[in-house]
């Protein structure tokens, strides 16, 4: 299991926790310290819609361009990789699926 996001997230501490509470080995990978490829965005869309994936009531979203808004609607994924807060937290990528966000449900049927 790989955990993506950014440490001082709430939700992704909330994810850390819960996975730990239930034994569950996992690495954490910092997008905003270790960054993301675009490779690593189109496993992901594999399972996962695109408009899943982007978190548009974002402080980052909301401080974007039109024009880059624009790039970012048209999953321009080099550059949703240059600024990786436009992804909602955390990304959980098991062996099975992707869950985007936090959801303890979800997190509780694993």
């Amino acid at each position: 299991m790989i955990l993506y996001g950014i440490a001082n997230c709430d939700s992704v501490r909330k994810a850390k926790k819960t996975l730990e509470l239930q034994g569950h080995e996992y690495q954490f990978h910092d997008f905003r310290k270790q960054g993301l490829t675009p490779d690593i965005i189109q496993a992901w869309l594999k399972q996962v819609d695109y408009s899943q994936l982007i978190n548009t009531r974002s402080t980052s979203w909301k401080t974007l361009t039109d024009e880059q808004k624009h790039a970012v609607e048209n999953q321009d994924l080099t550059f949703v990789c240059q600024l990786p807060t436009l992804i909602k937290r955390p990304v959980l990528q098991t062996d099975h699926r992707i869950l985007i966000g936090f959801n303890l449900a979800e997190y509780q049927s694993l």
